[in-house]
């Protein structure tokens, strides 16, 4: 797929409604509490994705039993509580499995190589590696020091006061948690600074509770995990993925449609749900219900919005930003320069292409709309979210044609046959 190109044809004045799968964060966050928990977990909705199957591969190679019905969407897992780990495992490009796994390796015990593909070697580790080195982890780096590919070797974590930076990645804060409970005695987490992505902490929090454990959380800065604490093992259904289901809010949003996105929480833990509040504040429709949300499209105006805490969501705001009325600012988030490209520059580039004007600033863009759009041909960068954003420019652009659009298999494999439904009304 590769060399592949998906055309977008423009559509607009369509009704919809759409189905997202579950979400990437909840699904890899479930998966190692059930593997650390006390017997069996069933994980319902799960998201078969490139990210979740490098994990549940990952945890099998590791030696925990995992058994998978993609066909029901559900993943069992028993619980290992006294196995160390021995092996090598490959994670592709996925963030959370190579900064997830350390810390479950460390403190179940055992030695294992992780590594992945290139891109993954050029995003930095060593924030998380400091950590488990404080809490007693033997951590070396096989190629580059601070980068994977990374050797983990250890036989439990001691616990006591750890400290670390926390606004290069909140998985790095999300992978200590996890695993902490285990740690042979109290965990103390400082954070030094302002962390980003606090969502992604807040969904971490909420799927250690909803495995039996606590954790108190002192305004991001400190947390506080009791040794001691086990998961227990139980029927776990993962909540339908906020961030995929942006793109066809976006839709609704700029190509003049009624979109209801089912089975998904307006309440949820999830950050990127808030994207809803900022296309609403940037003029389009929206309506909440208990389990859906719907969106029609309004007169956009541009706005100016800090997204440190929802970061992922940028990209799919630029792309809305062109057809708002005035420029867009998007502010604090630099970490999208670590991603699986510098989305920052991806986004300059593509834009531009379009024929919007970009100003690239070090950890934000200003967008200023044209009146006059051109047809491009896209590259994605192997960037699930470069090829899912720039797909919703096409229901508005003639001539935009994706590259590669096959990367979206690493959380949204579906996506382009549920785009498809635009064209159905």
């Amino acid at each position: 797929m590769k060399n592949s190109f998906y055309e977008v044809k423009p559509v607009e004045g369509f009704r919809c409604s759409i189905s997202v799968p579950g979400s990437k964060s909840i699904t890899n966050r479930a998966l190692i509490a059930g593997a650390l928990a006390r017997g069996k977990t069933l994980v319902k909705n799960v998201l078969f994705s490139d990210d979740t199957i490098y994990m549940i591969e990952a945890l099998t190679t590791l030696g925990i039993p995992i058994t998978v019905d993609k066909g029901r969407g559900t993943v069992e897992i028993e619980g290992k509580e006294n196995t160390e780990l021995m092996g090598k495992c490959f994670v592709g490009n996925a963030g959370t499995v190579m900064r997830f796994l350390p810390s479950f390796i460390a403190v179940k015990g055992g030695e294992v190589e992780l590594h992945g593909e290139e891109r993954m070697k050029e995003r930095p580790i060593g924030e998380l590696v400091d950590v488990l080195r404080q809490l007693g982890a033997d951590i070396s780096y096989p190629e580059r020091e601070g980068y994977p590919p990374i050797r983990v070797k250890a036989s439990g974590l001691k616990g006591g006061k750890i400290s670390m930076k926390g606004s290069t990645s909140s998985q790095f804060i999300s992978s200590v948690l996890l695993c902490a409970p285990y740690c042979k005695a109290d965990v103390y987490l400082n954070i030094e600074e302002e962390p980003v992505s606090r969502p992604y902490i807040d969904i971490t929090m909420g799927v250690m509770q909803d495995f039996g454990v606590e954790v108190e959380n002192c305004l991001y800065r400190s947390f506080f995990i009791r040794a001691g604490q086990k998961y227990m093992g139980r029927e776990y259904t993962v909540e339908s993925d906020c961030s995929s289901a942006s793109y066809f809010f976006a839709a609704a949003a700029i190509a003049g449609g009624d979109v209801t996105v089912e089975n998904i929480n307006p309440d949820s833990l999830q950050g990127d749900i808030r994207f809803v509040d900022i296309i609403e504040k940037m003029g389009a429709k929206v309506e909440r219900g208990r389990d859906f949300i719907r969106v029609s499209a309004g007169k956009l105006k541009g706005i100016s919005i800090d997204m440190n805490d929802i970061p992922d969501m940028a990209q799919t705001l630029a792309v809305i930003s062109l057809f708002a009325d005035g420029p867009t600012e998007i502010r604090n988030v630099f970490n999208l320069r670590l991603k699986e490209t510098d989305r920052l520059r991806a986004l300059t580039n593509e834009l531009a292409k379009l024929g919007a004007e970009v100003e690239e600033k070090e950890d934000g863009l200003a967008i200023y709309p044209s009146s006059d759009y051109k047809a491009a041909d896209i590259d994605t960068y192997n960037d699930h979210r470069m090829a899912m954003s720039f797909a919703i420019a096409g229901l508005k652009i003639s001539g935009v044609r994706i590259s590669n659009p096959g990367c979206v298999s690493k959380t949204f494999p579906g996506f382009f046959q549920e785009l498809e439904k635009l064209y159905d009304f």
